[in-house]
């Protein structure tokens, strides 16, 4: 039995069989690449679902995690902590003006659920607007937020209150506002949906329809904040602040750590012991996000991605003119890139086959294509992932 036999028939015998996995056990990363228990290296433009924005085992957040493992890893909430009001400050200057301030979690979709309650609570009314084909998480609130039946399908039944809305439909948002519409909650882009992009006209317009409307606005950019589009927030490039933002997966590069984050005007309502977590606000979790921060921000980062990310849909276009048969459209922002193929088969292909030539794709919405490589990729790395695809859709062609 060779290695990689022995952990996946561990795993399949012990772990909750949840995850449609690849055959691949990986053990060791650096920057952009990986590998795995058999010594094979891989490309990684996956980079832990855009987690790892600083590639992995970056030498600024292993430093993070060092110092601060050996002073102070976690203490309840009835004390103060020196890396949570350091990361505080930090994050919430990162942001635009009206975002004043945050509550950390240890994950993008506990950042929903406390979005969410957050929103009844600064309303008092209970219903939410959510779009189509998003996705805000797997917890049940996060869940109910989320338009796609296929993951809601055995979960029933959910928590009432959600209309769902076609997506870049502002007419259908303001069709759908009762007396009882506490907030709209959109992605900036919808990653995991396919990556679409919102029109920026749209996003103004649903920030001009909630303030018009007395209704709060939550952007999910768990997927498109901390540099991924191209600027530090999604909704930078439209110009519109939220009243209420999600934050994960690149906020700890890495370690598990998510945030929301309100204007003083919607984060006031809340009262003492209205939320909490036993983890919230972890001192190493803290320390670590706030090196993430410092790092993306020092190395402009944001604006790397956007300039790399304009190149990678130069070279992708490209590729989409020699094979109109087989891609259907290439879109995106930043390094958060959809390349939309003729079928779910097609795109299982170009995982599989990408595996076999060390390059790792992810598969998103059946048959897309996700692109999000670490925001520091070194560009010939990026080049040569891309090439492999083009090579790749020689043979699924």
């Amino acid at each position: 039995m060779s290695q990689t036999e022995k952990f996946i028939s561990l795993e399949r015998q012990y772990y909750a069989q949840v995850f449609p996995r690849h055959p691949v056990v990986l053990v060791e990363g650096r920057g952009a690449k990986v590998w795995d228990v058999e010594g094979r290296e891989y490309l990684d433009l996956t980079a832990g679902w855009g987690v790892c924005c600083l590639g992995h085992s970056h030498p600024k957040i292993i430093e993070a995690i060092a110092r601060q493992s050996k002073q102070l890893m976690q203490v309840s909430n009835l004390f103060y902590t020196v890396p949570q009001s350091r990361f505080a400050q930090r994050l919430v200057q990162a942001c635009p003006d009206g975002i004043d301030r945050v509550f950390f979690v240890n994950s993008g979709t506990e950042a929903v659920e406390g979005a969410l309650k957050l929103a009844r609570r600064a309303t008092g009314k209970t219903e939410i607007i959510s779009t189509l084909n998003s996705f805000h998480g797997r917890t049940l609130g996060a869940l109910s937020a989320t338009g796609q039946p296929k993951h809601q399908a055995s979960h029933q039944p959910l928590l009432p209150g959600f209309q769902f809305v076609p997506y870049n439909d502002l007419a259908a948002i303001s069709e759908a506002i009762t007396e009882h519409t506490a907030a709209v909650i959109l992605e900036p882009i919808q990653g995991e949906g396919g990556v679409h992009v919102a029109e920026t006209a749209y996003l103004r317009g649903v920030r001009e329809l909630c303030d018009s409307r007395g209704i709060l606005l939550i952007l999910d950019e768990i997927q498109t904040g901390i540099g991924r589009t191209g600027a530090f927030l999604g909704c930078m490039h439209a110009h519109i602040v939220p009243d209420i933002l999600c934050l994960g997966k690149g906020i700890g590069g890495g370690f598990p750590l998510a945030a929301f984050l309100a204007s003083e005007r919607v984060m006031r309502t809340c009262e003492l012991g209205d939320h909490g977590g036993t983890y919230s606000g972890n001192p190493l979790a803290c320390a670590v996000g706030d090196a993430v921060i410092e790092t993306l921000l020092a190395e402009n980062l944001a604006e790397r991605a956007w300039d790399t990310g304009k190149a990678a849909m130069t070279r992708l276009r490209k590729i989409e003119a020699a094979f109109p048969t087989l891609i259907r459209e290439v879109r995106g922002k930043g390094l958060l890139i959809g390349v939309e193929l003729i079928s779910d088969e097609a795109a299982k292909m170009v995982v599989s086959l990408g595996i076999e030539r060390g390059v790792l794709y992810n598969r998103a919405a059946g048959n897309v294509i996700r692109l999000f490589p670490p925001l520091n990729i070194p560009e010939e790395l990026l080049w040569h992932g891309l090439d492999a695809f083009g090579e790749i859709l020689k043979e699924v062609a």
